[in-house]
């Protein structure tokens, strides 16, 4: 509810906001702390590096509140009083004046001199003192002892002074008594008249030329007189009297005062506070002055004479300076390097209140030297030293190993230069230089028998770019050229083609787009109010695409080659947040009651809702709107009815001779503000009371000539309290004409008893329930007041005027106001942007840099609340991965024979890839792999030849080994066996010729424990024509429908198609039997590879019912129980176990 214009007006803002403060870290000890606390030399110590603080940061901001000044509030003008003069004490001046005044409802800060004049005066003559003041006129009495006929009144008076307060009757001795008042007392035969009415309300409240006040009283005829001999009554204009009021002219004056000047110091008076230290804060008495002139209202200022002196309010008063305090600051900071040129010193205390200023220059610049020529520096490699042999101890368990020949190591010198060539210390290579070259590499020291050839030569030259082929070659050395197995082309190629370079390159964007990123300083501060935190990250910033660049054979390079800096930069749009945006205040309403206590209301409506993490809107109503509701109290004789005089009767049975009878009278009966001076404007009718409304007509009888006549009913009296029904209340009449002889006047007293809630009340206080939280006008948030109201109500339910409480002195125990609190608008306040981080990928397409910021003060009330955004992030340059990769294996070669044992061969070469983990890369230039370790897959153990067997016709053929199987349990029936799990590779073992198939051994097993094993089972799946073997985890693990059922139901592969079993010895695959050509792959899909094999134990013929060999493992026996062999599987497994881990124990 507080979102409203008073954010804009930033000036003589109150109530609660947010303080910040600047946090720096200086070197301070006990004693230096006390000597910047005792403030000598006015200095502190000299900021350092905030590093060098430990600990959290103290808080840079908390919330404060300042007091909102009260605004002073004054109530009507009272009446204008009599004549007086200005000091009843010394009237010397003749001159006099009549006051009227108002008090201060509400007390301001400081004091009444920031309240309106509170009296204004009018120049008059005859002036007084004091004054007889009428109360009544007593009965009017007949004269020399006559029932009727003219006569008197005497008037009961009192004596009152200038403010109307009764004194002493001694005091109004030199003024002139009252005397009494001429009447009439009707006689049975005269005409009756009613009493006059009171004056009505002065029609002006002063006199001019063209207006002048005047005051009417009304009377009316309640009888007619006798034909002959009583008075006549008369004609309409008697009955109406009019006079002058308020004939003093329009000439208003009063003082009007200026603000209070600046408290200056006072020479005359002494030092409070003072202290023999000069170093310390001394606070003096000083004066405020202020200007008062004397304003004529209308017309404006006039001399001071005009106006009274006694009201005339002061122009000088004494007030106290506030302690005078010296900025301190801190000794300048140590320089700051090249080329930063300034250095910074902090003002810690803000000078104050006429105390030694902050000096202009916070800041020192000094021209740097001018910087040299940035050193140089660069590696220089020497060549490469002769191959050195690893030590026989370390290659003699190797297989093939030699003593004299084999791998080796080879090294250079480095060294470190100038770029004039000069000799340089390591360490500024290490620091300026690019990466230290290697200094050791791996080499080959050959045998005797091993083939020695040249190094490569350079390729040849090409034509043109992307045209025709380029070639290296090299030479055998030495007896290598004369042997015949270094001739063989394909094992040692003398000659290398490859297409000639292209340097045709292709940019092409890869990944998503990265968040939209302001540049460094954009942040456009918030217009509406400056609180903490209070920005708005927004405006055209700029958001990142990754670039690519592929040579012309789609290989990765760097984006150098395609002149981009690695990225397309895209001008994007932060929106800014838009607060919820109300309308302004309405007016107050009404006061829901005219008399006692009610409610007024105010409220706003939605403009716009808020988007883009802007203010929020304070909780709407169903119509989009917000209201404020306050008690009020209404005065219950504010307005009041006013009834004009009745009527002249009009007669229904007319006696023309008499001129009496029945009849009806009727008068108007208005609502009517009522003021100070009586009532003034007719307002409209429900204002008012209803019930207290008077009648507008009345029937009776008017009475003939010679009948008694009775003045109108007095008011009833008032009842006693409590009512019990036991008394009763009276209203009187008198005889206004008494009747002929013989004749008596009608009853003159009434009565009726004191019923409760009939027209007796028992009175009661009622309170209202508290108001919202009233702020000054000036705050938006922070301490404010709530209040309720006092009403008196009657025992029937109706609030009255509070005077009925009061008269009965009912006791007030409610506290009528509160503080409270509005929260403040604090704004989510962020830190800073971190750095940004390092990629998070040293190469390829998907590398990310991020950075973040966190949440340090969270928003509180309507306060903009934190972004969703709390880390952004952009992409990295992408950069080719290269690695060292094993190309494929020669075929197996054996020298000078068809078959046996020999060598196969595969280099190790430069592959390029985009890291995208897709296994594509291709091969490139080894210069590009020269700075990464060799190592492929992080082994450093290169391996370039392995010795092979090539099989001999009749030969049984060992294939290689299948991938581990995933770990699995010793399961039965699903249910997991307590021994380790376990997983399991094989190799099977084929032959060339398939007679010799009995010859071969059976497939070869290796296991190993692991960690967590599944527990698989498997099911035959489909019908008999198409069947299947499916394990638990849907997947089929027959591989293709190559099996069949036995007459056993034992489930085996067809002719042509070895068993794959799993851990457990279950058929888990069936596949071919490469028994024509010697296989250089091997399927690793199934979990455990096997090739099938004859047994030799095993007879070879075919048995019924079966094609080729079973490989089956039947745990379980015709009763479903486990069969003895299964247990001592598992017990033998379990001693092998104990047995490697008693070993290993041993060996430690």
């Amino acid at each position: 509810s507080q979102q409203d214009r008073r954010r804009g007006n930033q000036t003589g803002l109150c109530g609660g906001g947010v303080q910040s403060r600047e946090v720096y870290c200086i070197q301070a000890n006990a004693e230096l702390l006390s000597y910047i606390y005792s403030n000598k030399d006015k200095q502190a110590s000299k900021p350092v590096d905030v590093q060098l603080c430990k600990g959290t940061t103290p808080s840079t901001t908390q919330l404060c509140h300042i007091p909102c000044p009260v605004e002073c509030e004054v109530s009507l003008w009272g009446a204008w009083g009599p004549c007086t003069f200005e000091n009843c004490n010394e009237r010397i001046v003749k001159k006099g004046f009549k006051f009227r005044r108002r008090t201060i409802t509400n007390y301001p800060t400081g004091g009444e001199g920031n309240c309106p004049h509170l009296v204004e005066a009018i120049p008059c003559d005859d002036p007084s003192c004091f004054s007889w003041q009428l109360v009544k006129l007593e009965e009017c009495i007949p004269e020399e002892d006559m029932d009727c006929g003219e006569g008197t009144q005497t008037p009961q008076v009192r004596c009152v002074n200038s403010q109307g307060t009764e004194v002493e009757k001694e005091m109004c001795a030199e003024e002139v008594y009252p005397s009494s008042v001429a009447c009439v007392v009707p006689c049975p035969k005269d005409c009756a008249l009613s009493l006059w009415t009171e004056w009505s309300t002065c029609s002006q409240t002063c006199s001019s030329k063209t207006a002048e006040g005047k005051q009417m009283r009304t009377r009316a005829i309640l009888a007619y007189n006798a034909g002959e001999g009583g008075s006549s009554c008369p004609n309409t204009s008697a009955l109406q009297e009019v006079r002058n009021c308020n004939e003093h002219p329009c000439i208003v004056y009063h003082w009007q005062t200026g603000p209070w000047g600046q408290c200056v110091e006072d020479t005359t008076t002494s030092t409070l506070n003072s202290s023999s230290s000069a170093e310390k804060s001394t606070c003096t008495v000083g004066v405020q002055t202020r200007k008062v002139i004397c304003i004529k209202v209308n017309v404006g200022q006039v001399p001071p004479k005009k106006c009274p002196e006694a009201p005339r309010p002061e122009s000088v008063r004494p007030c106290l300076l506030p302690c005078k305090r010296d900025c301190i600051v801190t000794p300048f900071s140590e320089w700051t390097e090249c080329p930063t040129s300034c250095e910074t010193v902090l003002c810690t205390i803000q000078c104050t209140n006429g105390g030694q200023e902050c000096p202009d220059v916070l800041y020192e610049e000094k021209d740097c030297a001018t910087p040299s020529v940035c050193p140089g520096y660069r590696w220089k490699t020497h060549k490469w030293r002769k191959c050195q042999l690893v030590p026989w101890s370390i290659r003699r368990d190797s297989k093939g190993a030699q003593e004299n020949c084999g791998a080796g190591v080879q090294t250079r010198a480095i060294s470190c230069r100038q770029l004039d060539g000069t000799v340089a210390d390591v360490v500024q290579c290490l620091k300026f230089a690019s990466s230290m070259p290697v200094m050791s590499q791996p080499c080959q020291l050959l045998c005797r028998d091993d083939c020695q050839l040249s190094n490569w030569s350079k390729f040849s030259p090409c034509t043109s770019d992307c045209v025709g082929v380029r070639t290296r070659r090299r030479a055998l050395v030495g007896k290598s050229k004369k042997k015949d197995k270094c001739k063989n082309g394909q094992m040692y190629p003398l000659s290398e083609t490859q297409y000639c370079p292209c340097d045709k390159y292709n940019a092409q964007p890869v990944g998503n787009w990265s968040d939209c990123i302001l540049p460094e300083g954009r942040v456009e501060s918030a217009v509406v109010m400056k609180v903490q935190g209070d920005v708005k990250e927004c405006g055209q910033g700029y958001r990142y695409q990754a670039m690519v660049c592929y040579d012309q054979d789609n290989k990765l390079v760097e984006t150098s080659r395609c002149n981009s800096h690695g990225y397309i930069e895209e001008a994007c749009i932060v929106p800014c947040p838009s607060d919820c945006k109300l309308s302004e205040w309405s007016n107050w309403s009404r006061c829901s009651k005219s008399c006692g206590s009610g409610v007024k209301v105010r409220s706003k409506w939605l403009r716009e809702k808020p988007y883009n993490g802007g203010r929020p809107c304070p909780k709407l109503d169903h119509l989009n709107q917000v209201y404020e509701v306050v008690p009020c109290v209404s005065d219950c004789s504010q307005y009041i009815w006013v009834a004009e005089p009745w009527s002249v009767w009009k007669v229904s049975n007319v006696d023309l001779k008499e001129n009496c009878g029945e009849g009806v009278q009727t008068r108007r009966v208005r609502c009517m503000l009522n003021t100070v001076d009586g009532p003034s404007d007719a307002v409209e009718d429900y204002l008012c009371d209803p019930e207290e409304m008077p009648q507008g007509t009345r029937e009776n009888r008017l009475p003939c000539p010679e009948d008694c006549v009775l003045s109108d009913w007095s008011p009833w009296t008032q009842c006693d309290l409590p009512c019990s029904g036991k008394r009763d209340r009276e209203r009187t009449a008198f005889a206004l004409r008494l009747p002929k002889e013989g004749e008596d006047c009608p009853v003159s007293m009434q009565t009726e008893p004191c019923l409760l809630n009939r027209n007796c009340f028992h009175y009661s206080y009622n309170i209202t329930d508290w108001s919202t939280c009233q702020l000054s006008a000036n705050a938006v948030c922070g301490i404010g007041l709530k209040t309720r109201m006092l009403d008196c109500v009657r025992s029937d339910g109706k609030s009255v005027d509070l005077k009925y409480c009061e008269e009965l002195r009912l006791e007030k125990k409610w506290q009528m106001n509160a503080s409270c609190t509005v929260e403040c608008p604090v704004n989510c306040l962020l830190s800073d942007w971190s750095a940004w981080s390092d990629c998070s990928q040293t190469c390829g397409l998907e590398g990310k840099m991020w950075r973040r910021r966190t949440v340090v003060e969270a928003s509180q009330g309507d306060g903009r609340p934190c972004p969703s955004q709390m880390e952004q992030w952009k992409p990295c340059p992408v950069r080719p991965c290269y690695r060292w990769q094993y190309g494929p294996w020669s075929e197996c070669r054996v020298e000078e024979v068809v078959c046996g044992v020999g060598l196969r061969f595969r280099n190790l070469s430069c592959f390029v890839s985009d890291g995208s983990g897709d296994g594509k890369s291709s091969i490139v230039e080894e210069e590009l792999c020269a700075r990464l370790e060799q190592a492929v897959d992080g082994d450093q153990n290169i391996i370039l030849e392995e010795t092979c067997t090539l099989p001999c016709p009749g030969d049984c053929y060992l294939m290689e080994w299948s991938d581990w199987s995933p770990c699995q349990s010793v399961c039965v029936k699903g249910q997991r066996l307590d021994f380790t799990p376990v997983q399991v590779r094989s190799r099977a073992v084929i032959a060339q010729e398939p007679e010799n198939i009995a010859q071969c051994p059976d497939q070869e097993w290796q296991t190993r424990p692991c960690s967590i094993g599944e527990c698989y089972e498997y099911q035959w799946m489909g019908s008999p024509q198409l069947i299947w073997c499916q394990r638990s985890d849907a997947i089929n693990v027959t591989g293709a429908i190559l099996h069949h059922f036995t007459s056993e139901g034992v489930c085996m592969c067809k002719e042509g198609y070895t068993e794959v079993l799993t851990a457990e010895g279950m058929l888990e695959q069936c596949t071919p039997i490469p028994v024509l050509e010697i296989p250089t792959a091997v399927d690793k899909k199934s979990d455990v590879k096997t090739s099938r094999a004859i047994n030799p134990t095993l007879p070879t013929t075919e048995q019924p019912g079966r094609v080729g060999r079973t490989w089956y493992l039947q745990p379980f026996g015709p009763d479903g129980k486990l069969k003895t062999w299964v247990y001592g599987v598992a017990a033998g497994v379990f001693v092998l176990l104990v047995f490697i881990v008693s070993m290993i124990y041993l060996a430690w």
